[in-house]
């Protein structure tokens, strides 16, 4: 598909703009407008949603999200080499999109965006996981964002939808599986890119639940599953013990065995000891 609104394809979009990815930036683009839509579509019915996009670059999956009737699109790029691309998608869905010139680290997008709003990205592999994790621990639940379709290296994916007894499994799977739904929707080979990284990379579809699966207190529950995750090959007795004088007997209370380690505890299981430690340090 070289356009799907009467834009210039993307290699044209990159030639004429000097828009030669950065490694430091985390950049690798999409080139392909028949795949953006696809990963586009994966975000669900956007006609009625404000959609969040992070690190747009040349504009592909922005202009898949606006085809695809994205109410509004707010797009924060870092890169100033690519505003002059995104301005000419700003004509071409008049009042429709709206990009801010900035890192997205330090940017509150709320006061830009009206609800349901939902992210839909092809994150910057440097601050990908540093902004999923911020996206899935608000000081109040349920969040700003009704979903998130995210691009990752497929190693981070894995560890986002991982099971008790996986590899994978760890702390990034508790938090996004504690008060959501993760899946992975789609795959994409390294030469999809330009350039080709070294790995492949993986959509991620997580949609946030109305209320935790479990009950627990969210900065108890981070503490534990950190510090437990944090010496997996430690049995819990011996990883968790600096947390508390009588975590032997805590988690024996919360019927963990204090042998186990951490990558064969369930979300519930974490839970559970989250709240008997805290009933136990008053």
């Amino acid at each position: 598909m070289s356009s799907i609104d009467g834009l210039p394809p993307l290699r044209e979009v990159i030639s004429t703009h000097d828009l030669r990815a950065k490694k430091q930036l985390g950049q690798n683009f999409l080139l392909d407008l028949n795949l953006t839509a696809k990963i586009a579509r994966q975000a669900g019915d956007l006609t009625g949603s404000d959609i969040l996009e992070i690190g747009p670059g040349p504009g592909g999956l922005t202009r898949g999200l606006l085809a695809e009737g994205a109410r509004h699109v707010l797009a924060i790029e870092k890169d100033a080499r690519a505003l002059p691309a995104l301005e000419q998608i700003v004509h071409a869905y008049p009042g429709r999109l709206q990009v801010i010139h900035g890192d997205a680290l330090e940017i509150d997008p709320l006061s830009h965006l009206t609800p349901p709003i939902r992210v839909a990205a092809n994150l910057p592999y440097n601050i990908g996981t540093e902004l999923l994790i911020r996206w899935l621990t608000p000081p109040d639940w349920p969040p700003f964002w009704q979903s998130l379709t995210l691009m990752f290296q497929r190693e981070v994916a894995e560890r986002i939808v991982a099971q008790p007894g996986q590899k994978a499994y760890g702390r990034l799977s508790i938090l996004a599986q504690w008060r959501s739904e993760a899946r992975i929707v789609m795959s994409i080979p390294p030469e999809a890119f330009v350039p080709a990284p070294k790995i492949h990379s993986s959509v991620v579809q997580i949609t946030a639940l109305p209320k935790p699966r479990f009950p627990a207190d969210p900065a108890i529950l981070s503490r534990i599953v950190a510090t437990a995750f944090n010496q997996r090959r430690k049995m819990l007795r011996s990883s968790l013990r600096g947390l508390h004088p009588e975590m032997e007997a805590i988690l024996t209370e919360a019927g963990i065995k204090p042998t186990a380690r951490a990558e064969e505890i369930g979300i519930e299981g974490f839970c559970t000891l989250a709240r008997i430690f805290e009933a136990r340090s008053g």
